[in-house]
């Protein structure tokens, strides 16, 4: 899926219940932000982070939240209930139920030093709350949804310390190749870009964000670097926290020469992708027909991601480039027995073209259809699933993502998710009728058992085709 491009970083976060009779000796050393107002919590209770894994006392938060908690120490089984909603978890068992449905954790609920640890994303997503974690001042953040005072990344903050801790994001990674700036947050924000001169740089700032867990360090100035060498067009890209109260984090990225730049951003999942390319002389390295070739209709399959872009990661720990690789070479299959129809790939093996190279390649070769094929992904909530096709406004685009969405779900009969107008760069600037297709989840036990299947990847396939059959009036 385009969400998710390069590598993706995701921090568990989790409750910790304290049995009854049981405590804590460790001193509080983390504090508890719920709704904006610091949670007191009792001497025997504290923020633990154990692993990696920041585990919060679910006690304390029920208490402040209203939800009800119950232990029954007979099945080792915990039940978390606020009005109808119902989550039921097993201690050692990574299959819970939501509304008594199944779901599969990433990691099951554990006994530790008597005392029961539970997936606090999870749980606060099914609850309706928001979680983030702050590394560096060891806080763990919760927003309901009912708050009335929860700031937008648009909302301008009218109070000191509460609307600034709520829309606060913070920095997990951030990553430089195939002329793209990948940064990996726990939100979303606006960012602001700017184009300088002498020297040519492109500035990039994020404004309400922080460093988080950052994988590369900083230097004592807040300063870090990144490893550019061999980048063609880029000679330095810096990042420090620019400014604070409220933060603001910069990100330059300086070019080697002056030149016409492209930019495009756009976030997929949890990363903000800013996509650079050189459009004064560019040249794709996929190799288009001539002219005199073009006697028939002309599809364009894109397998998403590729070679050093392995997309998302599924729950079985697959890449999603090579379920987007995988299906779309069936697709190919199926339409070169078309004699109606001329198909060819943005990519047939483990590479990757760039977005821009694959929109430029379907634009130049006058393409009368463009699927770009992907698998979707959320890996903290592993219930979400189902089939959902993307469009980008044209007409053509949008009668062409309802001939193959209607199929697409008939033929593999996941969870209808609709047909959803979304500016995506390769569905946004090719000039043909255009979709992304997110056949299903693959961070969903089911729809990935599903999608790895190589019988229904054919069913899939063939859904496709004759999507876009219907679409160019062929029979």
């Amino acid at each position: 899926m385009m969400k998710k491009v390069i590598l993706s970083m995701f921090l568990s976060l989790f409750f910790l219940i304290i049995l009854p009779g049981q405590s804590q000796a460790a001193a509080n050393q983390s504090k508890i932000i719920l709704d904006g107002q610091k949670v007191i919590l009792p001497s025997d209770v504290q923020v633990t982070v154990i692993n990696e894994h920041v585990m919060i006392p679910i006690r304390v938060v029920a208490e402040n939240l209203k939800f009800r908690v119950d232990w029954d120490q007979k099945s080792h089984s915990v039940k978390i209930q606020q009005n109808s909603n119902i989550i039921s978890l097993h201690v050692d068992q990574r299959e819970a139920k939501v509304a008594e449905k199944p779901v599969i954790l990433d990691i099951a609920p554990q006994i530790l030093n008597k005392s029961v640890v539970v997936p606090i994303r999870f749980v606060s997503e099914e609850m309706g709350l928001a979680v983030s974690w702050d590394n560096k001042d060891k806080i763990v953040y919760l927003t309901s949804n009912n708050n009335d005072s929860a700031q937008t990344e648009d909302s301008t903050p009218h109070s000191e310390n509460n609307e600034k801790v709520l829309s606060l994001k913070h920095i997990n990674e951030i990553k430089f190749l195939n002329n793209q700036l990948v940064v990996s947050m726990d939100g979303k924000v606006t960012p602001i870009i700017s184009d300088l001169k002498d020297p040519h740089r492109i500035v990039v700032d994020l404004p309400n964000t922080t460093f988080g867990d950052l994988s590369q360090p900083l230097d004592t100035g807040s300063m870090g670097k990144l490893d550019v060498r061999g980048q063609p067009n880029v000679s330095e890209v810096r990042y420090s926290l620019f400014d604070r109260d409220p933060d603001q984090v910069r990100i330059v990225i300086e070019l080697i020469q002056a030149s016409v730049i492209h930019v495009n951003h756009e976030f997929i999942g949890d990363q903000l992708v800013i996509d650079l390319n050189d459009t004064s002389d560019f040249e794709s390295p996929i190799q288009a027909p001539s002219a005199g070739e073009q006697v028939r209709k002309i599809v364009v399959i894109d397998p998403g991601h590729g070679g050093s872009d392995p997309g998302t990661t599924s729950i079985s720990k697959k890449h999603e480039k090579d379920f987007n690789l995988a299906l779309s070479l069936k697709v190919q299959e199926l339409l070169l027995k078309e004699p109606e129809i001329e198909v060819l790939m943005t990519r047939d093996t483990d590479v990757y073209p760039t977005r821009t190279e694959r929109v430029q390649f379907a634009n130049k070769i006058n393409a009368d259809v463009f699927v770009s094929i992907h698998g979707n992904s959320v890996l903290e909530s592993p219930q979400a699933n189902g089939t959902e096709t993307h469009y980008y406004q044209r007409s053509s685009s949008k009668e062409l993502a309802n001939a193959i969405h209607k199929r697409l779900i008939k033929a593999i009969g996941l969870k209808d998710r609709g047909v959803k107008d979304s500016s995506l760069q390769v569905i946004r600037e090719t000039k043909m009728a255009a979709v992304l297709l997110e056949v299903g989840f693959l961070s969903n036990i089911s729809d990935e058992k599903a999608m790895l299947s190589n019988t229904v990847q054919y069913k899939a396939a063939q859904a496709i085709v004759d999507g876009i059959k219907e679409y160019l009036s062929i029979r």
